[in-house]
């Protein structure tokens, strides 16, 4: 029986430091990367500690779910770690954003979450590990990032839920909440006129949050947040109306 982790998202940013460090969470035979391009996946081989196998995908098509349930089924396989690091963000109002670009946030931070969740977890033993990547955009509605913001607290949502759903079966589901962080993220997420954000309150460093992760996730947390700012900032939301939260963000970035 092969052992192996699979990452999505794995060409850059976040995606591609787990499946670097993924080590630091357990050993495996193999390591499944899956993102759009296929040079950047093969090019994990060098970096990757376990052998790699590449899936250049698309999982804003539901037809990868296919070719990705078919993998799964062509040997006998356990998955000792699923990592849900796909995802984009838009930093534009909804209107001012292609319907097509909005829809496919949706489709890539929601559904492929989703999907990717239910086809593998028939193949996960006890013991084995689901992250999904969240944000601390989950824990408030954000204006100008409405849709990013909205899609995260979805992942947040389900992947708690999910965790109480797969306890009984030795599963555990954590979603990460990253802050701001320095990523390529942001060179998607940025419109090309006005910028939304205009004042970063705190830019963590990637690899801080990928330490942490791999430790949260060994103490079987449902929910992982790095830094001191972020920590209070999602406490905050937690207790004040969220129509003030909005207010303070508005007039902090300057937003009319």
């Amino acid at each position: 029986m092969k052992k192996i982790a699979v990452i999505t998202g794995a060409s850059s940013g976040m995606g591609k430091r787990f499946a670097e460090t993924v080590d630091q969470y357990g050993t495996f035979d193999e390591v499944w990367v899956i993102a759009r391009q296929q040079d950047k996946l093969e090019a994990l081989a060098a970096a990757v500690p376990f052998p790699i196998r590449v899936f250049a995908m698309d999982l804003t098509d539901r037809a990868s779910f296919g070719v990705y349930a078919a993998a799964l089924a062509e040997e006998p396989v356990e998955v000792g770690l699923l990592m849900n690091c796909s995802g984009f963000g838009k930093f534009s109002a909804v209107l001012d954003t292609p319907l097509e670009v909005n829809l496919n946030m949706t489709d890539l931070n929601c559904q492929a979450v989703v999907a990717m969740c239910q086809l593998t977890v028939p193949y996960m033993p006890r013991g084995s590990q689901i992250i999904n990547i969240a944000s601390v955009a989950a824990f408030q509605p954000i204006p100008y990032i409405d849709i990013y913001g909205a899609t995260k607290a979805f992942v947040l949502s389900f992947s708690r839920a999910l965790n109480r759903e797969l306890r009984k079966q030795g599963i555990g589901v954590m979603a990460v909440c990253p802050f701001w962080t320095k990523t390529a993220f942001f060179d998607r997420a940025v419109t090309s006129g006005e910028r939304v954000v205009k004042k970063y309150i705190a830019m963590y460093d990637p690899d801080d949050i990928v330490r942490r992760t791999w430790r949260d996730a060994k103490r079987g947390k449902d929910v992982c947040q790095y830094g001191f700012v972020a920590r209070v900032q999602a406490a905050l939301t937690k207790i004040l109306p969220h129509s003030l939260v909005m207010n303070v963000w508005m007039k902090q970035q300057k937003l009319s």
